[in-house]
């Protein structure tokens, strides 16, 4: 259990932070002005069941929480919000794009976070919202709003990543001849296009559902913030849109491009079918062998022939040559 819980954090009026266990929440929560912050990373059903009732949480919410794979979304269970974000990350190693989900309790005394296949620095957070001027005496949507951010932020490097492996597959597109590996890559970057894409695109009815209908949780003065979140993830899928329209495109191209290639095949056979039809023709004629025939008695009806055969053929291979067909 010890390493499901990642950090567990009282604070107090004056903004000073204590690590709590959690059989003391129950405790801190009855104190006035006080606020708990609790981290879990992948909780078994023992966890979230202590958790449930130390902090009074629904059994739905509690119930998404636990299996994961949920779409982002904002849902209100008396006086708790449950959030549900979906990271995107680049990995250190290879480059790589990681999707996890992070699922947020939002009370009036507390701050839960769940996280699945995320490996978001909460540390950095919790150092960013304790070193804040009384940024918890804002309430709970102070630090909901630091996480969001910092989720919507990996976002950016994330499109940055596929726009830089876009422009390195058109090169390949209008550089080098039909490649299925280019084709496949292209599948593979709309793909995870269109994941980040569901991940970023949900945060626009959730920042304005947190802006209009929760003054309780976000107070006037918080409201900005998350605005400024809303325009960040409005500018980001417009980019997204952009690039999903170019992606499209470039498989177009690269579909018309085999198309090309395949049309001038056939072309350079039908021209050496033309060529080599020639001297078919001439020495299937040659070859019926009749016995009344006038040239079987002209001691120069080889040479001609075979002339006649050879001028031919090449006369055709530079007319073929001229129309670009060979």
């Amino acid at each position: 259990m010890a390493s499901m819980v990642v950090n567990c954090r009282a604070y107090k009026k004056s903004n000073v932070a204590c690590s709590i266990a959690l059989d003391e929440i129950s405790d801190v929560l009855l104190q006035e002005g006080s606020f708990v912050w609790l981290d879990l990373n992948e909780p078994d059903q023992e966890l979230l069941k202590k958790i449930q009732e130390e902090f009074g949480l629904h059994d739905l919410a509690v119930e998404d929480a636990q299996m994961a794979q949920q779409r982002p979304k904002l849902e209100e269970y008396g006086d708790t919000l449950f959030v549900v974000l979906q990271t995107a990350e680049l990995t250190q190693v290879g480059g790589e794009v990681v999707f996890g989900e992070t699922h947020v309790f939002v009370g009036l005394q507390f701050l839960v976070t769940v996280t699945h296949g995320s490996t978001l620095n909460y540390e950095k957070i919790r150092t960013r919202c304790e070193s804040a001027p009384q940024g918890f005496s804002r309430g709970p949507g102070f630090p909901l709003y630091v996480i969001t951010d910092a989720i919507v932020d990996q976002y950016s490097p994330v499109l940055l990543d596929f726009q830089q492996r876009l422009e390195k597959l058109e090169a390949d597109i209008f550089e080098s001849r039909f490649n299925r590996k280019t084709l496949v890559k292209l599948y593979e970057l709309k793909r995870e296009m269109l994941l980040l894409q569901a991940a970023a695109v949900p945060l626009l009815d959730i920042c304005s559902a947190l802006t209009r209908f929760h003054s309780v949780m976000i107070p006037k003065d918080m409201r900005l913030y998350f605005r400024d979140i809303y325009d960040h993830v409005k500018r980001l899928n417009q980019s997204m849109e952009s690039m999903r329209e170019m992606l499209t495109a470039a498989m177009s191209v690269n579909l018309t491009l085999i198309t090309v290639d395949q049309n001038e095949v056939v072309q350079r056979l039908a021209g050496w079918g033309a060529i080599l039809a020639i001297p078919t023709m001439v020495f299937s004629l040659f070859g019926m062998n009749f016995r009344y025939m006038p040239e079987l008695e002209w001691q120069y009806s080889y040479p001609v022939t075979l002339g006649f055969v050879c001028l031919s053929c090449v006369w055709l291979y530079h007319r073929l040559k001229k129309v670009g067909w060979l």
